[in-house]
């Protein structure tokens, strides 16, 4: 082995914005016990992989992954292959047996496990959290506010592998966010597994309204983003922050997940799509700029072509801003594995190519209309042409739309621009030196 090589780590993370930040966390804490963190697996002795086990999709690309990995240590390109995650954590046992050249796998939560593990000291479960290193650009990142969740939707086996909601402290979140702040972070985007059920397992109770009204005081940030909101645990009082925080952008990810009654009642959301219609009518009433952003699954065992169409009509009718979707997939222990998952493929297949070729017909529609609209831009990276990619307050980073700009403007900074073009998932733009923005 390459002494150049030593204490030199590369992290590869899978799947959401959740793994993300628990990632950023053991890397700082790597960080402060003197272990250099690179890009490539090449330039690394010890190799972490971060897993998703959320979809059958997900367990795919972590066992792929995982299986790369493998053979960079077993040719001893690597000296330590670590896993961890949420693949790691559930089926763990398995994988040892089945892939001897990892080293040590790890849960959801063991941190600190990993650090002493490759460190050979005894650290506690906190200890890293003070020292997150960013694998987001450095203007925005992640604000994780709960753990675990306690929904029982039919689909779904985060609970299972991430346990019961943990909600982080008021005090502990506006801590972290002052500190993002502070490292030049404008943009934060607050995420849990359900972030509309926030601070009811706290003592004293909290709720997300409240946190909300607290980090819109954070010095230094100019947008803060709502994510994966739970349309049945949506409060009013929530609702009306769009119009009420100076900070807190009129952008919302809230997975209805469906449209039909019957497939709502089957995936176990707690609510029906008339309540879904009031909280779109309520918050479009409280701020008609919003921006909504959905998700949608697919051949939900039982999900019948009336059950489709059901779904079709209503995205057609809310006309989302942002929209994604999934095809079911079984997750073992779930309520919905013990439904015979009678969706072909085929069918499945179909029926989100429909529903995303419906989507992006109403992102043209919605995109040709804001031709000639000046437009507030964060500017995320540069293209090999010399043009900008940058965000309105309408899209999210990595998921959502994004608006070019003719020219080399700075990362991290806004601009007021003018929209000149529009296509189906992007906008282009001139920047303007003196306009006030929409936003």
């Amino acid at each position: 082995m390459n002494n150049t090589k030593q204490n030199k780590v590369c992290m590869i993370s899978l799947g959401c914005a959740k793994n993300l930040v628990d990632s950023e966390i053991l890397l700082g804490g790597l960080k402060q016990e003197n272990y250099e963190i690179v890009k490539k697996s090449d330039d690394a002795n010890i190799l972490i992989v971060n897993t998703c086990g959320f979809l059958e999709s997900a367990r795919e690309e972590s066992v792929d992954v995982i299986l790369d990995a493998g053979e960079l240590r077993k040719s001893n390109q690597v000296e330590k292959l670590v896993v961890m995650g949420c693949f790691s954590d559930r089926y763990g046992s398995e994988l040892h047996d089945e892939l001897p050249e990892v080293d040590a796998f790890f849960g959801t939560d063991d941190h600190a496990a990993v650090l002493s593990y490759l460190t050979g000291k005894a650290h506690t479960k906190d200890d890293p959290d003070y020292f997150r290193s960013l694998l987001t650009p450095n203007h925005y990142a992640y604000l994780k506010i709960a753990e675990g969740c306690d929904n029982g939707c039919s689909f779904c086996s985060i609970p299972i592998m991430r346990g019961l909601q943990k909600s982080q402290p008021v005090a502990w979140n506006l801590q972290e966010a002052q500190r993002l702040a502070d490292s030049g972070v404008k943009e934060l985007l607050v995420i849990a597994q359900d972030s509309t059920s926030y601070g009811w397992d706290l003592t004293p109770r909290s709720s997300l309204h409240e946190l909300m009204d607290e980090l819109d005081k954070v010095n230094g940030l100019e947008w803060i983003r709502l994510h994966y909101a739970h349309p049945a645990h949506l409060h009013q009082e929530m609702i009306q922050r769009f119009g009420q925080l100076e900070k807190l952008v009129p952008y919302i990810d809230m997975p209805v997940q469906h449209g039909s009654d019957k497939m709502l009642k089957d995936m176990r959301r707690g609510l029906m799509s008339d309540g879904i219609r009031k909280r779109i009518d309520d918050l479009r009433k409280v701020n008609p700029d919003i921006s909504l952003r959905t998700s949608i699954i697919v051949g939900f065992p039982g999900e019948r072509d009336s059950d489709f169409k059901e779904l079709y009509d209503f995205v057609e009718e809310i006309e989302f801003d942002r929209l994604g979707v999934f095809t079911y997939s079984e997750e073992e222990g779930t309520h919905g594995a013990s439904f015979k998952d009678d969706v072909p493929t085929e069918v499945k297949t179909e029926r989100m190519d429909a529903i995303m070729m419906l989507q992006q017909d109403m992102n043209w529609k919605k995109n040709q209309t804001l031709i000639g609209n000046i437009e507030k831009v964060l500017i995320d990276r540069h293209s090999e042409d010399g043009s900008s990619i940058g965000r309105s307050y309408r899209d999210a980073p990595e998921v959502d739309n994004f608006v070019r700009v003719d020219e080399k403007l700075t990362i991290g900074e806004f601009y007021n621009v003018e929209i000149t073009d529009a296509f189906e998932y992007d906008l282009s733009a001139k920047r303007l030196v003196h306009a006030k923005t929409t936003v």
